[in-house]
């Protein structure tokens, strides 16, 4: 992970606590229709292993309360199970009808396994709830839904595959969760295209099947184990269940996925998760998924028939436990029980590792249900890894469609730098290059700290856009980082945006200190290729010889252009101080480290180009 001196952020920020938004902050209740209750027996069910009594149902009072309780506020309803169709029509009818008539509610979804889905369901669900979103459970192709089955210990497919037939037909969208097995590995393509293949198909949520800590089968009620169970018993072994993934491995699926996504146009009309997630948070804009955003468990509720209301049905059970709806009044009393779950407590407390980190704009702490596990088990770190891979995997996506799947170069990382915008960035572009340009005079003024910019102070403020032919090119440049920009403007033929020398500004307390900095930006696609696997060259040359006090990390971010508003993507490489030093002995080597990075990328420029970096990715 890149190091660098992340200015810490409030907790808040990366995990909202009810109390903390406004009534305009909608609230997700999970309502479990039938508890566990289901009609199939999937292998690796989560809701099963809870081990909680099912047979009764959700009734519309209960409904009614819930809506009366967050009457202030909007509320996202989530039918689930178990299998929520179990319920009856009957009884589904009247909670449609509760929910149809309650004005804070503003969405509601239905997930099933779609085993039970006919014309009949389809006209109530179009009587009662017209806007109602289906959601189906369907691990890619037939070997894909290998882990779910009847208690029969038969597949379910072929059953599912008619009901999304169906869906088509009726013109009825659909989203559809596809849980990541050993079954659908190193098939991301084939999987993309089938579940592509059904015209209903809108969304695709790739969910993970992180149970490695799963040490034993879901108990059974009675004497005699359906056959199902007994597949159960024989796929958990002593290293866990066989359908278990790893974080590396769900997360290298998910980009295998988003390449024919984006290769075969899929994103014109499937939109896929959570790289879509992935994409907003790197544009800066917010996503409804709470592993991407702010309104984590706290903004998500479960009930059960029993009337257990608690947090996020992913949380385990009975510590997710809030409250018995009939106790609860108010929405201060759920977030008076919030305050004394020290599940939550705990999943706080994960989280807050997280406001220091580079990636937290991105990431957004991810899922603390899932961090409670891995934590558990003394692997956070894995989790915490995998979710910079899909960043910087999703991000290199961006800059690079056509790149091969799993070639994303190990080194460059995103680093979004902010604030990262120019005038008119086309201009600049054209200006480089000519010559003949015109070349208005810049505003130079350097401050006592050698910042140079139109202001002369410290700090990141406005400097004039130069280029190698303007007049004041040389000068407009910090001496400390002059060698570093000769090579790639010279040497590389590229385009530098931006540059620092780094400032250690010991004259000024409380100032943060700047490393040193280049920005490059290529002017197109195959230079943004050659470039990123040229960098990664050089930082392989330059590593083993840069002092003890300095690391070399390479980023992809992106530049705005202020006049048009396009983006354009950008490589930018930092001198950044070493893990376990401080700044004063960064600025001590930083000259000798300017060095060795300057000889590095002089070496790479004499290289023959090369579309593979060093790395082993291809770029």
């Amino acid at each position: 992970m890149p190091v660098t001196r992340t200015v810490p952020i409030e907790l808040e920020s990366l995990y909202a606590p009810l109390s903390s938004t406004g009534p305009e902050t909608a609230v997700s209740v999970i309502l479990k229709l039938r508890g566990e209750t289901c009609d199939i027996d999937c292998l690796y069910c989560f809701e099963k292993r809870k081990e909680s009594p099912g047979g009764g149902r959700i009734s519309a009072a209960q409904v009614h309360r819930l809506g009366s309780i967050f009457s202030g506020r909007p509320l996202s309803v989530e039918l689930h199970g178990g299998e929520p169709l179990t319920a009856g029509r009957e009884r589904i009818a009247e909670i449609l009808d509760a929910l149809a008539t309650q004005p804070n509610v503003i969405r509601v979804s239905l997930q099933t396994n779609g085993l039970q889905l006919d014309g009949s369901w389809l006209d109530l669900f179009e009587r009662h709830y017209p806007e109602l979103e289906i959601g189906i459970s369907l691990d890619g192709d037939a070997l894909g839904n290998s882990w779910r089955v009847g208690y029969d210990g038969r597949p379910t497919y072929p059953r599912v595959v008619e009901a999304m037939k169906l869906l088509g037909r009726r013109e009825r969208r659909v989203g559809v969760i596809c849980a990541v097995t050993p079954y659908v590995l190193g098939r991301a393509s084939e999987v993309m295209e089938h579940l592509a293949s059904f015209p209903a198909v809108t969304t695709v949520s790739l969910v993970p099947c992180f149970d490695a800590t799963v040490t034993r089968s879901t108990a059974v009620i009675g004497s005699r184990a359906p056959t199902s169970r007994a597949l159960q018993r024989r796929a958990i072994g002593p290293t866990g269940p066989a359908w278990a993934v790893t974080p590396r491995q769900y997360a290298d699926f998910v980009l295998e996925a988003a390449h024919p996504w984006v290769a075969d146009g899929l994103f014109r009309r499937v939109k896929l998760e959570p790289v879509v997630s992935v994409i907003r948070r790197l544009k800066g804009l917010q996503t409804r998924s709470c592993h991407f955003s702010d309104l984590k468990c706290d903004h998500v509720l479960t009930l059960y028939p029993d009337d257990r209301l608690g947090s996020c049905d992913e949380l385990p059970w009975p510590q997710a436990g809030l409250a018995a709806l009939g106790d609860i009044h108010a929405e201060a009393d759920v977030v008076g029980a919030q305050g004394g779950s020290p599940l939550l407590q705990q999943a706080r407390s994960l989280v807050t590792k997280c406001t220091t980190c580079d990636y937290r704009d991105t990431c957004g702490a991810g899922c603390p249900a899932v961090r409670l596990r891995f934590a558990a088990a003394g692997d956070e770190d894995a989790y915490c890894d995998h979710r910079i891979r899909l960043i910087d995997g999703v991000a290199a996506l961006l800059a690079q469609p056509d790149l091969p799947p799993g070639s994303s170069c190990s080194r460059l990382r995103r680093r979004p730098v902010r604030p990262n915008t120019m005038h008119h960035v086309s201009a600049f572009l054209a200006r480089w290059d000519d010559p003949t340009a015109l070349r208005s005079p810049a505003r130079l003024q350097v401050s006592a700290n050698g910042n140079i910019n139109t202001v002369g102070l410290p700090g990141v403020h406005e400097a004039d856009d130069l280029d190698p032919y303007h007049p004041q090119w040389y000068e407009g440049i910090e001496p400390g980082i002059r060698p570093v920009v000769e090579v790639l403007t010279s040497g590389w033929n590229t385009v530098t945006y931006d540059s620092c020398q780094g400032h250690a500004y010991a004259d000024l307390p409380g100032a943060e200190p700047r490393s040193l900095s280049v920005g490059i930006l290529p002017r197109d696609r195959a230079e943004y290729a050659r470039t990123a696997a040229r960098l990664c060259r050089a930082a392989s040359r330059a590593e083993s010889s840069l002092p003890g006090a300095c690391s070399l990390v390479l980023g992809r971010s992106e530049l705005t252009c202020r006049t048009t508003g396009r983006i354009y993507p950008t490589l930018d490489l930092h001198l950044v101080p070493a893990a376990g030093t401080t700044f004063a002995e960064y600025f001590e080597d930083l000259a000798q480290a300017v060095h060795v990075l300057t000889v590095a990328l002089a070496e790479a420029a004499s290289a023959p180009p090369s579309p593979f970096c060093s790395c082993g990715g291809g770029q």
